[in-house]
């Protein structure tokens, strides 16, 4: 989202949403919070996962294969879970620098 797009969201004029951009407070309080939603959303959807729910439920099953194959994949889903929360979280991040920049650059000299 280009500053201008994230300043007719706002509601805010496109100087202000500049100059909130260029504070490097501000600027890691949107990437947390753009993070907290992601995680939340990812939790959620793995929370609801019938599959994950399925596996944990074979954590406690007699065969000791099956509860090392149902342990593994749960694993598995949680690392995968993880990256893409990190991996949100640098877009995020390299967005807010790139859209930074774009807004110096139509500054005004």
């Amino acid at each position: 989202m280009t500053v201008r797009d994230a300043a007719a969201v706002a509601d805010v004029a496109e100087r202000t949403a500049t100059r909130r951009m260029a504070d490097a407070g501000f600027r890691r309080q949107v990437v947390e919070l753009r993070s907290a939603t992601v995680r939340s959303a990812a939790g959620k959807l793995a929370d609801g996962m019938t599959a994950a729910d399925t596996h944990r439920g074979l954590l406690t099953h007699a065969d000791d294969s099956l509860r090392l194959r149902a342990a593994s994949k749960l694993l598995e889903l949680g690392l995968k879970t993880w990256q893409v929360v990190d991996l949100e979280s640098q877009v995020s991040e390299l967005s807010e620098r790139l859209a930074l920049t774009e807004a110096m650059l139509d500054k005004p000299k």
